[in-house]
C-alpha cells in the first residue's frame, strides 16, 4: 500500500486539463485485461479491473468488489454497477502519466487519476453469509 500511495502524491491531480476525451474504442483499447489503481488528492481511491465485452469490477480496496458494465455516452464513459441503477459517468483522457478521469457534472471538481497497472488479481470477499 505504501509504494501504491508513494506514487499517487507524485502525480498532478490537475494533469488532463487540455487533453481531449477518449472514445470508447480508445478507452477500451487502453484499458482492457488492466487491473488499474486510481488515486484522488493524493491518496489511493480505489481499483478497477477490466475484462472483454466493456465488463468491469470496482473495489475501494476493502474487499468489496461490484461488478459492473461500462459504455460510451456524449464523450463520457458511463459504468452501471450492480448495487446501483443510475450511471456513473465519467471523461476520460490520457496524458504521460495514464488516466485521468473528470466525473461528469460534478460542482466540486472530482478528478481521479491513474496510479499503477500492477497487472494482477484484486482482492474480493465473498458475498456476506449468516451463521
Amino acid at each position: 500500500m505504501i509504494r501504491y500511495l508513494a506514487i499517487l502524491l507524485t502525480v498532478p491531480a490537475h494533469m488532463a486539463v487540455s487533453q481531449s476525451a477518449l472514445s470508447g474504442a480508445e478507452f477500451d483499447d487502453y484499458t482492457q485485461g488492466k487491473t488499474l489503481f486510481y488515486g484522488f488528492e493524493g491518496q489511493v481511491y480505489g481499483v478497477e479491473r477490466y475484462m472483454p465485452n466493456r465488463r468491469v469490477i470496482w473495489s475501494f480496496l476493502d474487499g468489496d468488489c461490484k461488478e459492473g458494465i461500462w459504455y460510451e455516452r456524449n464523450n463520457q464513459i458511463c459504468f452501471l454497477y450492480e448495487d446501483r441503477l443510475d450511471p456513473q459517468c465519467w471523461v476520460f483522457t490520457r496524458s504521460g502519466n495514464g488516466l485521468a478521469a473528470q466525473f461528469e457534472g460534478d460542482p466540486a471538481q472530482t478528478e481521479l487519476y491513474e496510479a499503477e497497472d500492477i497487472d494482477e488479481e484484486m482482492v474480493c470477499y465473498g458475498p456476506d453469509v449468516g451463521v
